[in-house]
């Protein structure tokens, strides 16, 4: 995995408004040097019919409306971009604003007319008349590249009328909400990974029988969701010390100052350096992110489905194209081996214990509170049986199927307690034997298309 800081900081800049704007500004200064560099030494051919040929008067007014129209259009992109982004909020939830943040379109947007507008006015100031006190000057070659970046801007502000029409499109939202989910799994649970029960058992028989006596707690120092784990930094922290480190706590979690971050054997080499060190390997933050939460874009998914299926929204399409992106999800994951919670250094040597998410914890992330408040809803429950039944087909762990037959029952069971309607309860009663029978019949898909 590459580095976790790096990875988090990239994170934090394409989540803001500012950074592919402000880069764009840069290329655009960049540019309008280059451009009147090329116009005083003349070593570029402008004798074309498209080359503005025009006097000093007139490319100082086509600039000036290039660069007034262009701060116009920016200040109504921007205002339309916190429409969308105030829909979304009240749409969706406010946890999916970072999705919105993150969108790349409104980004680059902004920055042409920006990038566009700051152009225009290094352009601007070199041009000289014959009464202006200066030889004349007319950059003919930057004030051509100045009326095709105007050009360019039209066709970038119609895309964004189309663009902003779009992304607040439900379906728009949940499937990049499933993208992300699809690339956390890749991410998190790659084809070989986890070392299997007999490995897991060996790992659990390394750990000293003397490691609760021994051991000490390391508190956190602040505040916040984790993250994300530096997992290279935690193990050469192992290393160099000689320890065994169990972790308390998983990404996604809520961590309060104080609470405990990870337990360390021998417990007498703890110090404040080792205190310090361990903590700067915790990347705390204002909200949960998919970096190294697999679960985040389930419960983006989920916050969807509730709103959906709200008496005040009372829309369950949207939460059975939920449901179908979060069996697509769940179809995914129990394809892939759950890392083992023991990792060990090159030589072999047990470190870290790391207790991360079972399918157990997945599966009520992604379908009890949809089954507790969708329970009078046929469409939804019957959706969510179906769902159940698709992913009973991707697995022949004993377990697994253990967890989606349970899920099954509690549905059946809601269902006897809040239908009246006996066409109704057999619909339900018919895909709850579907589930059972995919159950027993087992996997017959062989790998992730």
């Amino acid at each position: 995995m590459k580095n976790v800081k790096i990875s988090k900081l990239w994170d934090q800049l394409h989540s803001s408004y500012w950074f592919i704007p402000a880069v764009m500004a840069v290329l655009a200064t960049a540019l309008a040097f280059t451009m009147l560099t090329l116009d005083r030494t003349g070593k570029v051919e402008i004798d074309y019919w498209w080359v503005y040929t025009g006097g000093s008067d007139g490319a100082r007014s086509l600039l000036e409306a290039v660069a007034g129209s262009m701060v116009s259009v920016a200040a109504t992109a921007f205002s339309i971009t916190i429409v969308a982004l105030q829909l979304a909020a009240a749409n969706f939830g406010p946890r999916l604003l970072r999705n919105f943040m993150q969108d790349t379109g409104n980004q680059v947007v902004l920055g042409t007319f920006l990038g566009t507008f700051i152009y225009c006015l290094f352009v601007l100031r070199t041009i000289h008349g014959e009464g202006d006190g200066y030889s004349q000057f007319v950059p003919q070659l930057a004030v051509t590249v100045g009326i095709l970046l105007a050009i360019i801007s039209i066709g970038i502000l119609i895309y964004f009328i189309h663009h902003a029409s779009t992304i607040i499109q439900a379906s728009h939202v949940i499937q990049n909400v499933s993208t992300d989910l699809h690339s956390a799994i890749e991410r998190l649970f790659p084809q070989k990974i986890g070392r299997g029960e007999p490995e897991e058992r060996q790992g659990f028989a390394e750990i000293p029988m003397s490691f609760e006596e021994e051991s000490l707690s390391i508190r956190a120092n602040s505040t916040g969701y984790l993250q994300a784990i530096d997992d290279k930094e935690l193990m050469n922290i192992a290393c160099q010390y000689n320890l065994l480190i169990r972790l308390q706590i998983r990404p996604g979690q809520f961590i309060v100052q104080g609470s405990g971050l990870v337990f360390i054997f021998p417990g007498h080499k703890l110090n404040q350096k080792l205190t310090k060190k361990i903590n700067n390997a915790f990347i705390l933050g204002k909200e949960r992110t998919e970096l190294q939460d697999v679960e985040f874009p389930f419960n983006q998914l989920v916050e969807i489905a509730l709103r959906a299926i709200s008496p005040a929204v009372n829309d369950p399409f949207t939460a059975i194209r939920c449901i179908d992106q979060l069996s697509a999800g769940l179809c995914h994951i129990v394809q892939r081996d759950f890392p083992s919670p023991y990792r060990y250094d090159k030589n072999n040597k047990l470190r870290i214990i790391a207790e991360g998410l079972k399918f157990a914890g997945l599966m009520d992330a992604a379908f009890n509170q949809i089954r507790q408040y969708g329970r009078s809803d046929v469409a939804v429950t019957i959706r969510l049986l179906e769902a159940i039944a698709a992913i009973a087909t991707y697995t022949n762990n004993s377990k697994y199927q253990a967890v989606l037959r349970h899920h099954a029952e509690m549905i059946l069971q809601n269902i006897r307690e809040e239908l009246s309607q006996e066409q109704d309860r057999k619909d339900v009663e018919e895909r709850y034997h579907q589930v059972i029978q995919n159950l027993e019949n087992g996997s017959n898909i062989n790998d992730w298309g």
